[in-house]
């Protein structure tokens, strides 16, 4: 049997369809906060509890036995025994004599993956009200030297229309501005380990094509990006989340690695989307070496890397995860469309020669080759890049703080953490109530994207993310209408289970 399916074949339902488990020092270091009240019992179920509905702590997890789990706390094992029985009772966990116990979601209790949000993610929503305000893409308008970027690659268009437009690793004169990008980074960075792509989902799935069949194990961060999730589904691979609202926890990511034997890990560590967290350089070289040990490769998301607010994370010592790799482990992505356009559509993968030469052969079957022009546009503007980058430092930076401070005055029972980059808040609802606050803020014009759309299993409920896109002024207005939506949630009964027919 092989390593990549040993896990799958203990048997179809329980625990058995994951080898996935904590130990007991693992779940003790994740209850650092269980509250000192009692009984302690019912304080640590609802702090489990709380791991799984946040996402650190996958359904499906295997937990320590008892007498583990109460040697690690420093509690009796009576009080662990409660404490399990309290979360059987709540449907939060689920037992099997000799197989242990594991974590689960109650039935009902939440939305099951896949249910449809408001909308579709990133698409366009057609409103009642005409003066509607779209939270739920975290995308900007383009720079103010957009203009004078297309006029200089119109002019240089000439010199490529002789030939036949069809450059499927992307315009020469690109690739090296983006391998000298990665070396002001501090990744020194040849033309030909370039592949330019429309964009960073393309990249993505040609990377997923090239190193993944259907049935491998694929680790994403939960949260993470809904449309990279979607590419893995369709891949047919199976999803191992790892929470990371709190950040990045290398070792229960590096025991995930191990025991579900994972292919290839999709990480966004540079502001990452929706968190806005920024993985320090201890995590980075720890994850690396993880990912060396369990012979995964390693995909880091890079397109937020450059929207910094508060200076760039190489001018802190914080270098591109590749950087911290000698083994051609670690594979980029980036993209033109958060720090740049997003309609320019152009995205480009940073790997070894050999894979890139690989990725070249498989986008000849999908689209053969991005438009020259748009290549020669992210060109110039990669060219005025450092004026790129401060416009957006400035603006993004005001309309962040507007929204935090109208969040701060108008709903101060939300909590969130003030991000160095990106483009959204990741906040935290005093209930999990993402959804039923996603329908009612549509009623009132504001289309939000509820925690769950950014998980795999129906989770997150307590989240929304809240983009910083758009003008204070539009922002204030926005957060208006979610607090009349969020009274009238939290006002509505609370919905009644319908009669079993038979």
């Amino acid at each position: 049997m092989t390593r990549r399916y040993a896990e799958r074949a203990a048997g179809p339902s329980g625990p058995a369809t994951t080898a996935r488990h904590v130990s007991g020092a693992q779940l003790a270091r994740l209850l650092t906060d269980v509250p000192a009240e009692r009984p302690y019992y019912a304080a640590l179920a609802r702090a489990v509890r709380g791991l799984v509905l946040d996402g650190r702590l996958s359904p499906r997890v295997r937990l320590p036995a008892e007498r583990d789990l109460a040697t690690a706390l420093g509690v009796s094992r009576t009080t662990v025994t409660a404490a399990y029985d309290a979360l059987r009772a709540e449907g939060f966990l689920e037992s099997r004599q000799g197989a242990g116990s594991w974590t689960v979601l109650p039935a009902g209790g939440l939305p099951p993956p896949g249910t449809p949000l408001i909308g579709s993610f990133g698409a366009a929503h057609a409103w009642p009200q005409p003066d509607a305000i779209d939270l739920g893409c975290a995308a900007p308008g383009a720079p103010a030297v957009f203009g004078a970027a297309v006029t200089a690659a119109v002019a240089e268009l000439p010199r490529y229309v002789a030939g036949p437009g069809y450059e499927v690793a992307g315009l020469m004169p690109l690739r090296e501005t983006i391998a000298e990008y990665y070396a002001d980074r501090g990744l020194p960075t040849r033309p030909d380990q370039i592949v330019v792509t429309s964009g960073a989902q393309q990249g993505l799935a040609l990377l997923l094509q090239t190193l993944v069949e259907a049935g491998d194990a694929v680790l994403v961060e939960r949260p993470t990006y809904p449309h990279a999730l979607d590419a893995i589904r369709r891949r047919g691979a199976r999803l191992v989340p790892v929470g990371v609202n709190e950040g990045w926890d290398v070792e229960l990511i590096a025991s995930s690695l191990r025991q579900a034997a994972v292919r290839l890990a999709y990480t966004i560590p540079d502001f990452q989307n929706p968190t806005g967290r920024l993985m320090g350089d201890a995590e980075r070289t720890a994850l690396v070496a993880a990912a060396r040990r369990a012979d995964t490769f390693l995909v880091t998301d890079e397109t937020f890397s450059e929207v910094a607010l508060d200076g760039r994370p190489h001018t802190q010592g914080i270098l591109p995860l590749a950087a911290y790799d000698s083994g051609g482990r670690v594979i980029s992505i980036g993209s033109a469309a958060k720090l740049m356009w997003g309609g320019l559509r152009i995205g480009w993968v940073r790997t070894t020669v050999p894979l890139a030469r690989k990725l070249v052969l498989a986008r000849a079957s999908v689209d053969i080759a991005s438009p020259v022009l748009d290549q020669l546009i992210v060109r110039e503007l990669l060219l005025h890049a450092d004026e790129v980058r401060a416009e957006r430092a400035r603006d993004l930076g005001e309309r962040r703080d507007a929204l935090a401070g109208a969040l701060a005055e108008l709903m101060p029972d939300w909590e969130f953490t003030l991000p160095a980059g990106g483009m959204s808040l990741w906040v935290r609802l005093p209930a999990p109530i993402a959804t039923s606050l996603a329908e009612a803020a549509a009623r009132q014009g504001v289309r939000i994207v509820p925690g769950p759309a950014f998980g795999v299993d129906g989770v997150l409920e307590d989240y929304v993310r809240l983009p910083y896109v758009l003008p204070p002024a539009v922002l204030r207005e926005a957060v208006e209408r979610l607090a009349v939506a969020y009274r009238a949630v939290e006002a509505a009964p609370p919905p009644r289970p319908l009669p079993a027919y038979v």
